[in-house]
């Protein structure tokens, strides 16, 4: 049977399943209670392709191609056709995409004291978050922990921000400062006005490596928690005489210099 007559046609507000799945694709995209989370556009959909995620439900307006659903076809069992005005009210974007899916989540693992590690610390700025989740995946970090307070990091937000960069990542969500302090990891934070100078540090080869690095919150930076236990301050020069930089830039130039220092050592 062609896979295209094996698509369903809704177009119906009230249609059961529609109406479910807008009770939460609209608000942060994640359905926790059945670990399923809901991507927008191709751009998200291939990125969860390439890394193997299970796809639940695809779903495609009746302005996509047919090369495009049958380009997807054999990646989920439910595909689902439906009007751009419906899409429309499924969609967190000003102009909703030509295809969506629901894809289960990837499984949580356990925290790896062997890997350099991401931690973002009561972060509230969903871009912010997104941006550096981007640049751990592209340096090379493999895993990234939340504390309670921060910014969910499967919201809308948070996961168009990176670009598909979740799905490269072991993800952690909601550790407390205490289970991070207690792995083998060093903590090194980052601050605005106190710590060694980071080009300082890595002419020096005093990076250590794997280590967990810290960023904390938009206004008031991180835990006071992370001071009591055996941390290292870090900041970044800055020639220009700027106040500080915004924390998703510090993490760039952080978690580059890390990488770099990583692969020479």
């Amino acid at each position: 049977m062609n896979s295209l007559n094996m698509v369903e046609k809704i177009t119906s507000k009230q249609n059961a399943w529609y109406k479910s799945l807008r009770e939460w694709s609209q608000t942060t995209g994640v359905h926790k209670d059945k670990n399923l989370l809901w991507l927008e556009g191709d751009h998200l959909c291939e990125a969860a392709r390439q890394k193997g995620l299970k796809f639940h439900t695809l779903v495609f307006t009746d302005d996509c191609s047919s090369s495009i659903i049958q380009n997807w076809s054999n990646q989920a069992e439910k595909l689902v056709q439906i009007p751009t005005f419906l899409m429309e009210g499924l969609s967190s974007l000003h102009s909703s995409p030509l295809m969506a899916a629901v894809i289960e989540m990837p499984t949580k693992p356990l925290l790896d004291p062997r890997l350099s590690t991401v931690v973002l610390d009561q972060m509230q700025d969903p871009g912010n978050a997104g941006s550096i989740v981007r640049s751990a995946a592209a340096f090379g970090f493999k895993q990234i922990i939340t504390t309670p307070n921060t910014v969910g990091l499967w919201t809308h937000k948070v996961v168009r921000a990176a670009m598909g960069a979740h799905f490269a990542l072991g993800i952690l969500e909601g550790l407390e400062v205490a289970e991070i302090q207690a792995s083998s990891l060093p903590i090194v934070l980052t601050s605005s006005h106190h710590g060694s100078f980071l080009d300082e540090l890595i002419a020096s080869s005093q990076l250590p490596s794997p280590l967990a690095w810290i960023f904390g919150h938009e206004g008031k930076g991180h835990s006071a928690q992370w001071s009591e236990g055996n941390c290292q301050a870090v900041r970044i020069r800055q020639p220009g005489g700027e106040e500080s930089l915004n924390v998703a830039a510090a993490a760039a130039i952080c978690l580059h210099a890390s990488s770099m220092h990583a692969i020479k050592t």
